[in-house]
């Protein structure tokens, strides 16, 4: 663990722990790539300036986001699959963020479900919302995640149809993997992950097995998840989303101004500048790029979330400059949970809270509040 400095280090390790369909599942993007590259890429454009003799010490990271407090504004954004990652990884990625003091989000998509990852916390998470065509699976769904007290809900609006991720079609992904020879001698070379699998009853979709009408075996499961992205889906839907929720709610999948300033107008709590971790429209701009426009445009009115691209922790404070109040790692703490499970979480957001803390120092400021665009060589 001591040698583990960064998040390339978790990534490393974890592509030698977890079988290839589920690695390559959370490390690509859509079509050539070209925007979940540039996701990371230009984070790279953007200069710091450095400031000397200035006091530096009693530094704080800690922010809000939504109205509640947190360690850093970093949170954990909702990935399907996780429990593909490490066994029960849903439960064990909440657990960290909750003694790190930060928010975990929940997919849809998720291997745990709701009440699992609800009876091994004891705080409250957010749970994200696809909207499929079945409403009442939907508004099930959101009655779920009110009886098992998260507070806040997180509507993607990004996902009316499914982007092509060329590796998971040459892969044959599913959940669980189909028992091929291509798929048995992924499963065989990991055979940390085999054991950690068998010990665990969590293996499919467990917020839809059981819950979603005509849904009780794998195979009606891949159909049916194939067939329910609703492509109807518009802004008129917002509504009566945030009437069944009644709490606080986040809208993730912003990419333009026009879009933003819709968003702005639902009610919603914040919005999260996303593209989908460069997984749906590929070509698309990558997060970092459109924030500042963004929050320039509606950051008075609505809180402005980012996602897509953080590497480091000197990502989240390029983020924070350019008018984000909050960030979101997905692929980080998804290399953390395949390398080193819970721990692997952990030591992925102190990686990131470190180098928060020293870039911060050496920017001059103590308090990560105060970081603005000031601190940006233009």
């Amino acid at each position: 663990m001591s040698m583990i400095l960064t998040i390339a280090d978790l990534k490393d390790l974890a592509r030698r722990r977890v079988p290839k369909m589920f690695f390559d599942y959370a490390d690509s993007g859509g079509w050539t790539e070209s925007t979940y590259r540039a996701n990371e890429e230009d984070f790279q454009k953007i200069k710091f300036r450095q400031r000397v003799l200035v006091d530096m010490s009693n530094r704080s990271l800690e922010s809000t986001m939504i109205g509640e407090k947190v360690a850093m504004p970093v949170a954990l954004a909702p990935t399907g699959m996780t429990g593909m990652q490490h066994p029960d990884g849903e439960m064990l990625a909440a657990q960290a963020a909750e003694e790190f003091g930060v928010p975990f989000t929940l997919s849809t998509m998720s291997i745990c479900s709701i009440e699992d990852v609800a009876s091994v916390t004891k705080k409250p998470f957010w749970f994200q919302l696809y909207v499929l065509r079945d409403k009442d699976f939907v508004l099930d769904l959101i009655d779920r995640a009110k009886a098992a007290k998260c507070s806040a809900l997180v509507l993607t609006l990004d996902l009316q149809i499914l982007g092509q991720r060329h590796k998971d079609i040459r892969n044959g992904l599913s959940a669980p993997p189909r028992f091929t020879p291509k798929h048995i001698w992924q499963m065989a070379t990991r055979p940390g992950w085999c054991i950690g699998m068998a010990g665990t009853k969590r293996r499919t979709f467990r917020n839809i097995v059981g819950h979603a009408k005509g849904v009780g075996d794998l195979t009606s499961l891949s159909s049916w998840t194939t067939e329910q992205f609703d492509p109807h889906l518009s802004w008129k839907d917002v509504a009566w989303i945030k009437e069944r929720w009644g709490g606080k709610l986040i809208l993730k999948g912003i990419l333009d101004k026009e879009d933003a300033l819709m968003a702005a107008k639902t009610g919603a709590d914040a919005i999260i500048v996303s593209n989908h971790g460069g997984r749906q429209l590929d070509g698309a701009s990558s997060s970092i790029a459109v924030l500042e426009e963004i929050a320039d445009a509606v950051g008075d009115t609505i809180e402005v979330h980012m996602d897509g691209g953080i590497r480091s922790g000197q990502d989240v404070l390029k983020a924070l400059c350019l008018g984000a109040k909050g960030t979101y790692i997905g692929r980080p703490f998804l290399y953390g949970l395949g390398a080193l499970g819970k721990d692997g979480v952990t030591k992925a957001l102190e990686i990131i809270r470190k180098e928060m803390d020293i870039t911060l120092a050496l920017c001059g400021k103590r308090l990560v509040t105060d970081m603005g665009k000031d601190q940006l060589r233009r």
